[in-house]
């Protein structure tokens, strides 16, 4: 079974670092034409890493969030009263109208809940959806979206700093609990306030954080159902809402596992052949990239648009 993870482990540890830590540019330029893009066997990240305005349609998620696209999309403006946008090289603060309304709710309440000024906020969606060049595998559909661990400061980040900027990490260096000197209970009561939201299905965590979370929650515990742990999420934390209403051609995840998970479930992520794995004796080989043919029909139409 471990053998069979290895690989999944080691993509999501890349992963996660690329999305959380790599900085941006202050000046991001244009990806050359591709000389086909109508050919099925592109891969379909070239095509969607290189549409910087959405579809102007009704908007719908398609897909699943691992292997879809997002039609008629909203951006989360780059600066609201209590969040800023990170990373905006990326061009990556695009969702479903529903995303950027839970995000925008999250934000208003963390003052009041935790006393930080307001959000940073990380990777959403590409304008189009769909797989992104670097960093993530989900966040295809617009219902994806990665929340800094670091509170947003009292003023207007500059440019650089939107780009050069560390998030907070938040894990110990041995990977078991958080760190004592980074960890606070607003960042608990962050995570418990989007949990909360109706509309979030899934809150995606280091291990160590949901150990932290488990271990420190008073009173009701519900919410902690959703908070699920997965590799990397040291220095964020990633909100994912269900199919929207309006978007039928909309693949649902599984049901979240009942109970808390704060278990022997959790304790399996602290076994060192997780937190250390070895690397296997023959690499594997790289899963080819998705092409269009491996998206839904409806895609085609999405990254074809003009």
């Amino acid at each position: 079974m471990l053998r069979g993870l290895l690989p999944i482990i080691l993509a999501a540890l890349t992963a996660s670092v690329a999305s959380a830590q790599t900085v941006g540019t202050l000046d991001p330029q244009p990806l050359p034409p591709l000389a086909n893009p109508t050919d099925l066997k592109v891969a379909a990240k070239e095509l969607f890493g290189r549409k910087g305005n959405p579809v102007p349609i009704q908007a719908r998620a398609i897909g699943f969030y691992a292997k879809g696209c997002l039609a008629g999309a909203t951006a989360l403006p780059v600066n609201g009263e209590t969040w800023q946008v990170m990373r905006l090289s990326r061009n990556r603060n695009w969702g479903h109208p529903q995303l950027v309304q839970v995000l925008e709710h999250l934000a208003a309440q963390v003052r009041k809940v935790a006393g930080w000024p307001g959000l940073l906020v990380g990777d959403m969606s590409q304008p189009r959806g769909g797989p992104m060049l670097t960093g993530h595998t989900s966040h295809q559909v617009g219902l994806d979206a990665d929340v800094w661990l670091t509170p947003m400061p009292e003023r207007v980040l500059s440019q650089v700093e939107r780009e050069e900027m560390l998030a907070t990490r938040i894990v110990a260096p041995d990977r078991r609990d958080v760190d004592p000197q980074a960890w606070t209970p607003g960042h608990g009561a962050v995570m418990r306030t989007a949990a909360t939201d109706s509309r979030v299905e899934r809150i995606f965590v280091n291990a160590a954080i949901k150990k932290a979370l488990c271990r420190e929650t008073q009173g009701a515990r519900g919410w902690l159902q959703k908070v699920r742990p997965y590799w990397g999420h040291d220095y964020h934390f990633h909100v994912r809402i269900g199919c929207p209403d309006d978007s039928p051609d909309c693949k649902e995840q599984d049901a979240v596992p009942a109970g808390e998970g704060c278990g022997s479930e959790l304790d399996w992520w602290f076994r060192d052949s997780i937190l250390y794995p070895k690397p296997p004796p023959v690499p594997p080989k790289p899963k080819p990239p998705l092409t269009l043919a491996d998206l839904p029909p409806a895609c085609r139409q999405v990254a074809l648009a003009p």
